[in-house]
């Protein structure tokens, strides 16, 4: 039995202490509140670029101002500075085209057909004033009791592919589709002053007919003063103004009867 508990003692005879466990234990401890007060930081702030996306990051950190008076840094602002373009941009109506003042003019000299032609604004391709006069004729001869809307449109688009065909064969420079539609269309103003008449009284007399006369001279007249002033065809005035006659005539049947 001796040799059994000496045999005993020896196997479990070990260096390890009881300070040594308390000093384990506070190691241990402390490494505890260690990872605890890791944990809770990491739980108080969590990591930026896991969760949030960088967009919610740039305006957290880039905000610096007071409730209902945000402040932004030159930062943020370099990305909104793309609202400054607006500003420079031309306005709607030049962008498509619209140019009050040439309208009032080209107007002007169809009104008065001893004002001599601006070459410079009648050679442009402007349909907002010749869109505008379609429409007055078919609506002045609506109320007259006439539907001619397409006799109207009709006779445009043919005439000004004739009258575009002949007046390349007679100038050297040449000329556009949009410059003969805006210049026809344009003259034929006073063909509306006509329409409006026959909403009154009627046309078909003599009074009618001298009425008729004066307007076809009045648009043939002014539709070959622009003619030759944008195309520089000095002296063919006349030759230019006997087809537009023609042209205008039929609209002045219309018109009439």
């Amino acid at each position: 039995m001796s040799n059994f508990e000496q045999f005993h003692f020896d196997f479990y005879q070990s260096n390890y202490t009881i300070d040594d466990q308390e000093e384990g234990y506070n190691s241990y401890g402390s490494n505890e509140n260690v990872c605890g007060s890791r944990k809770s930081q990491m739980g108080e702030q969590p990591p930026a670029s896991g969760f949030a996306p960088s967009e919610m990051l740039l305006s957290s950190q880039s905000y610096t101002g007071q409730i209902l008076q945000p402040t932004y840094s030159p930062n943020t602002l370099s990305h909104l500075s793309y609202t400054d373009g607006f500003d420079e941009e031309p306005p709607l109506l030049e962008e498509l085209g619209i140019n009050f003042e040439h309208i009032w003019q080209k107007t002007l000299t169809v009104l008065n057909p001893m004002k001599p032609a601006d070459g410079s604004i009648m050679n442009e391709t402007d349909l907002t004033g010749p869109m505008v006069f379609c429409l007055a004729l078919g609506a002045t001869l609506l109320l007259a009791g006439k539907v001619h809307f397409s006799y109207v449109y009709g006779l445009s688009a043919i005439g000004c592919l004739a009258m575009h065909a002949l007046l390349n064969l007679m100038s050297v420079p040449g000329v556009s589709h949009g410059c003969v539609a805006s210049v026809l269309g344009y003259c034929l103003l006073p063909m509306v002053i006509l329409s409006s008449s026959a909403v009154v009284f009627s046309l078909q007399g003599i009074l009618g007919t001298l009425l008729a006369l004066l307007i076809i001279g009045w648009c043939s007249l002014s539709a070959s003063k622009i003619f030759t002033s944008a195309l520089a065809m000095e002296g063919q005035q006349l030759l230019i103004a006997y087809p537009c006659a023609l042209l205008y005539g039929l609209f002045a049947l219309l018109t009439v009867f």
